[in-house]
């Protein structure tokens, strides 16, 4: 696929990256930036050499949510079609084997928010703020308010819908929005280290441990430890599990070879 409205770069060090790169309309999601941002999750999952996957945002923010003029003149039929195109790259990092990343920084409002509370991880800058702002504009945030809910929770959910306020990083960082907050001068540095670092363990291992907690999110608490302890049995069986085990005793670097 030709990206027009995203950069994708298959870097090194296992880290694959992708960029909205709509800056001049604060990266906003039109329907071909959100066609190309899930086509580009699933083209880097398929990547052989890639383990890690970075999302960020080209210029002043990280994204300001939906391009808007894209809803006028629609039927509600045809709006329930481009808000679901707009979302599915949300469901697809969760189908994805690849853990996602969201560098955040400027601002990550609506859609933007939901695609980083999307993201299987989130490292932003000091001064980013973030939120689910369409209320403002007599709009809600009902699909990204669904990710953002499993971060912090329905009461806190809620008032970030209703009232659409941006809250600054640390607390997101507070909520569990994001895991990491950094000065903006050294975002790019420590996310791509920390994508990096995410990139030298077992990548069978990740994949698995991403997987099933996704899938047993869901299930009841004790259906939940039957299912991790059938993951965890048959991750004993790969050829990492006995070269990373070997490894240790070995005091060496882990050879790793499933993907």
């Amino acid at each position: 696929m030709n990206y027009e409205k995203i950069i994708l770069e298959k870097g090194k060090d296992h880290v694959g990256k992708i960029t909205l790169n709509r800056p001049e309309k604060l990266n906003t999601f039109d329907s071909q930036m959100a066609l190309e941002l899930d086509q580009a999750f699933r083209e880097l999952d398929l990547e052989k050499d890639i383990r890690v996957i970075l999302v960020k945002g080209a210029g002043k923010v990280f994204c300001a949510g939906i391009d808007v003029k894209e809803l006028s003149g629609k039927t509600a039929m045809e709006n329930r079609e481009l808000v679901e195109r707009m979302e599915h790259p949300f469901v697809t990092i969760s189908r994805i084997k690849k853990p996602v990343i969201a560098q955040v920084h400027g601002v990550a409002a609506a859609n933007g928010m939901g695609l980083v509370a999307s993201a299987d991880l989130a490292i932003a800058s000091e001064d980013a703020r973030m939120g689910l702002t369409a209320i403002n504009v007599g709009l809600n945030c009902v699909g990204p308010v669904i990710p953002v809910a499993r971060s912090v929770g329905r009461k806190k959910a809620l008032e970030m819908l209703l009232y659409g306020n941006l809250i600054p990083a640390p607390e997101a960082l507070s909520l569990g929005l994001v895991n990491k907050v950094v000065p903006r001068e050294d975002l790019a540095k420590e996310a791509e280290g920390w994508a990096s670092e995410l990139a030298k363990k077992s990548p069978i291992a990740v994949q698995m441990a991403k997987s099933a907690l996704y899938t047993a999110e869901d299930m009841t608490y004790e259906k939940q430890f039957a299912y991790m302890n059938e993951v965890f049995a048959r991750l004993c069986t790969t050829e990492d599990s006995r070269e990373g085990i070997q490894a240790f005793f070995e005091k060496r670097t882990p050879d790793w070879q499933e993907r």
